[in-house]
């Protein structure tokens, strides 16, 4: 039958096949929009996968009758003395191979979509974590793999197969970059999931976190190092560049050490930190006077939560420059202490009686410290110390806030007059009175012979005192 047709179809003038392109692309267009109305009316029940890769497939498939039936209408449009029909043929294969790429991408989002509902169902590894990231990588290699062996067949002219060429190369090389990257990033999450710090005794899984999330960060950084570097070296000038960088290897080698001195200073840094764990995430630590918790580790920099929910953000050479206090770093266990002043009459007793109630009705106490001290003695009252353990510096915080507020209402409850008080003795009324009538008799005046014995020149009135000197005259 084609046989047939060919020869009807070559003695028919080019617009008349141009014309024909035109309607063949509209016919297809409109029965592809009847198919996509269609199956959007199952959009609930047991045919939803059809309403979902009708809404994937449709804007692609619709571009690829466009493109073809526009380049065919322009290939016999076009006059034949130019030329040009190879040229149209080869960009409408281009942009078919790539709207077919496109095509490919949007249902593989739809079944990774799909695949990611269904692992979050499951509880084994397998199922939550590797087969999400192998229909990842697929989705990911299997369109450039299906490009570099499609495009030999469709590209005939070699002013674009270089350039489709690096291209590919590029994609290809990001794609793996990206499945490394993402394959990184799952293996940290199932180590999360497994070594889980929202548990009591979580210092193992906070040093595990601490680990992964240098390790991730720097191999992810070497990751898309490499491949820049891959994607660049395609190209001639860039490989003569970086030839000639070679050649001076010693010079530029000086030169970028001492530019990147810091950024390497840091790099180093981190892997140190990540290797001796001087700091973990979620410890308490107390720096530059402020105390709070880690909460972000970078190559870089390193993020405090202070208790005011302020972040205090440090480079990361400060925490192996400079003394800093960390609070959890072996065990969370600490111990806070409560001070309290009170009268001599309150019974000791009956106060450690009240911290030990306090303490066993909390939640936050550790079961292993709740003492109560008398620390010193002053003349007005005595100082006393509560010690009391709790796990992490938050924790331990709070008990301490509870323990002062419970004793407080019992001194005030139970023992009112407990509270420091100041001691003034008051002498007896009757003796201050005897003591006032024996001063006033001391202070009496003496008779005046007495006066005249006992008075000297110094104590007489002025105008009695005579001059030492002789007088006048």
């Amino acid at each position: 039958m084609l046989e047939t047709l060919m020869p009807w179809f070559n003695h028919l003038p080019r617009w008349a096949l141009a014309v024909a392109a035109i309607a063949a692309a509209v016919a297809l267009h409109g029965g592809l929009k009847v198919l996509h109305l269609r199956l959007r009316g199952l959009a609930n029940g047991r045919w939803h996968l059809l309403n979902v890769a009708a809404l994937a497939v449709h804007p692609p498939l619709v571009c690829l009758v466009w493109c073809y039936g526009v380049m065919m209408a322009l290939y016999y449009l076009v006059p034949v003395m130019l030329g040009w029909q190879p040229t149209l043929l080869t960009l409408a294969n281009v942009i078919g191979v790539f709207l077919g790429f496109w095509l490919f991408v949007r249902v593989s989002r739809r079944v990774i979509a799909v695949m990611d509902r269904w692992s979050d169902t499951r509880q084994g590894y397998f199922e939550r974590f590797l087969a999400p990231f192998m229909a990842r990588a697929a989705a990911a290699l299997f369109p450039i793999f299906l490009l570099f062996s499609l495009f030999p067949l469709f590209v005939t002219s070699e002013r674009f197969d270089l350039a489709i060429h690096n291209v590919t190369s590029m994609l290809l090389i990001m794609s793996i970059a990206g499945v490394l990257v993402h394959g990184v990033n799952i293996v940290e999450r199932a180590l999360r999931e497994h070594y889980r710090v929202d548990v009591a005794d979580n210092l193992a899984a906070r040093k595990v976190h601490t680990q992964i999330a240098v390790l991730r960060k720097i191999i992810n950084f070497i990751i898309v190092l490499v491949a820049l570097a891959s994607m660049l070296m395609l190209f001639d000038r860039v490989r003569q560049l970086g030839t000639s960088i070679l050649a001076s290897a010693g010079i530029m080698g000086v030169v970028l050490g001492f530019a990147a001195q810091k950024v390497f200073g840091n790099l180093l840094a981190g892997v140190q930190i990540a290797m001796t764990q001087p700091i973990q995430l979620d410890d308490a630590v107390v720096v530059q006077g402020e105390w709070g918790w880690i909460e972000e580790l970078t190559l870089t920099y390193v993020v405090v939560r202070l208790w005011d929910w302020r972040r205090l953000v440090l480079p990361i050479n400060w925490f192996l420059d400079n003394p800093f206090e960390n609070w959890t770093r072996r065990t969370n266990d600490l111990i806070g202490s409560v001070f309290l002043y009170a009268d001599f009459s309150l019974p000791l007793d009956a106060l450690q009686e009240e911290a030990n109630r306090i303490a066993q009705n909390s939640p936050l106490w550790s079961g292993v410290v709740c003492k109560v001290q008398l620390l010193e003695m002053t003349e007005y009252n005595m100082q006393l110390r509560v010690l009391v353990s709790a796990r992490g510096g938050g924790d331990t915080f709070d008990l301490r806030c509870e323990m002062r507020e419970g004793l407080i209402r019992f001194i005030a409850r139970e023992y009112p007059d407990a509270f420091p008080r100041m001691r003034v003795l008051m002498p007896d009324r009757n003796s201050l009175h005897g003591e006032r009538e024996d001063n006033e008799q001391k202070e009496s005046p003496a008779p005046l012979g007495e006066t005249a014995l006992t008075q000297t020149p110094e104590d007489a009135p002025a105008e009695d005192r005579t001059p030492n000197g002789p007088g006048p005259g």
